[in-house]
């Protein structure tokens, strides 16, 4: 039996009704803490989230998750329409939400982010040190200089001639579009996964996975707007040091999206800062046993910085390798651990 209640809601953001759902504990405490969830790139709020969150609150955790101007139940037009200054200010605009309300304790909000999202948490938590903790899955840190050293598996390998024409067709493809969007004309898309260099994604074992999401997420589609490569997110050196609120970074270790080396050499900047390693792909931080021991770590973390309730905090997963930097909530020396 859960020990939740989901509720639809909805904000503003620049003029657009944003569509939530607000996962609510069933709790006598006159105020709660809450979490919003920034998902990934393309994603909806039927997709990878609800899982989270739902088991954010089955902890005592109230919970907020949301699409994004121009994707899913959201308003905004044109739609499939991805810019990451844009989703930032929705994800501002959905804390201004939550610390509206009435049963929500506004100096006990929480971010959570997932690769696209994950970066968005990460900026935001640098502007607004009232934020209470951040957790980072899989953050896409760095789109341009965060992508060389990721893991490449061998069936992903092949001659630089063919990475070379697979990158300049998106690149074509992303001039072409921000053109027609300055000219008021309709998007030029690509797909989000299909064939190599006419998609965000065209790994092949991914099929199953983005046919899975085809069939369950009702409002998610598989195109969007390729001008996002040309403002995609980059790191700016000591950014993260600013980061004032206790911070949680979850990585795969064979990342094929992002350098996982490259993330953790970014997030040691960050003064209260802990990384956990998973020795699987990006896409497996999504599903299965791997999810739920992500999710399980998380909620521990959030449960220690929000509730007090710290019992859990030092839980090692079986068959992950951990590594923790920066002082715990007690400011103890810095330490390391493995298993």
């Amino acid at each position: 039996m859960t020990r939740y209640t989901k509720h639809r809601v909805s904000f503003d953001s620049a003029g657009s009704t944003i569509a939530a759902v607000m996962y609510l504990p069933t709790s006598t405490a006159p105020t709660m803490p809450c979490v919003v969830l920034a998902h990934g790139f393309s994603g909806t709020m039927d997709w990878i989230v609800p899982e989270f969150a739902a088991r954010f609150a089955d902890g005592g955790l109230a919970a907020l998750i949301f699409d994004y101007r121009f994707l899913g139940e959201s308003e905004g037009e044109p739609r499939q329409l991805i810019i990451s200054s844009r989703q930032r200010d929705d994800l501002r605009r959905a804390v201004d939400y939550v610390r509206s309300r009435t049963d929500i304790d506004a100096s006990r909000v929480a971010l959570w982010g997932t690769s696209l999202g994950g970066n968005h948490v990460l900026t935001l938590a640098q502007e607004d040190p009232t934020i209470a903790a951040v957790v980072a899955n899989v953050p896409a840190v760095d789109m341009f200089s965060g992508i060389r050293g990721r893991y490449v598996p061998p069936h992903m390998r092949m001659p630089m001639r063919k990475i070379v024409g697979a990158t300049m067709r998106l690149l074509g493809a992303a001039i072409l579009d921000q053109a027609r969007g300055a000219l008021g004309l309709a998007p030029f898309y690509i797909e989000v996964f299909g064939r190599l260099g006419h998609a965000a994604f065209s790994d092949p074992d991914l099929t199953d996975l983005f046919a899975a999401v085809e069939q369950n997420a009702p409002s998610w589609r598989n195109r969007v707007t390729p001008r996002f490569l040309l403002t995609a997110p980059r790191y700016r050196d000591g950014s993260f040091g600013r980061i004032a609120a206790p911070l949680m970074v979850t990585v795969a270790r064979d990342d094929e999206v992002m350098s996982t080396s490259f993330i953790k050499e970014k997030v040691a900047q960050a003064p209260h800062h802990q990384i956990r390693e998973y020795p699987v792909r990006h896409f497996d931080m999504y599903h299965g046993a791997v999810r739920d021991e992500v999710a399980a770590d998380h909620l521990a973390f959030l449960q220690l910085h929000l509730m007090d309730q710290g019992c859990c905090s030092d839980r090692e997963p079986n068959g992950l390798r951990s590594i923790t930097f920066g002082p715990d909530a007690n400011d103890a020396p810095r330490r390391r651990t493995k298993t």
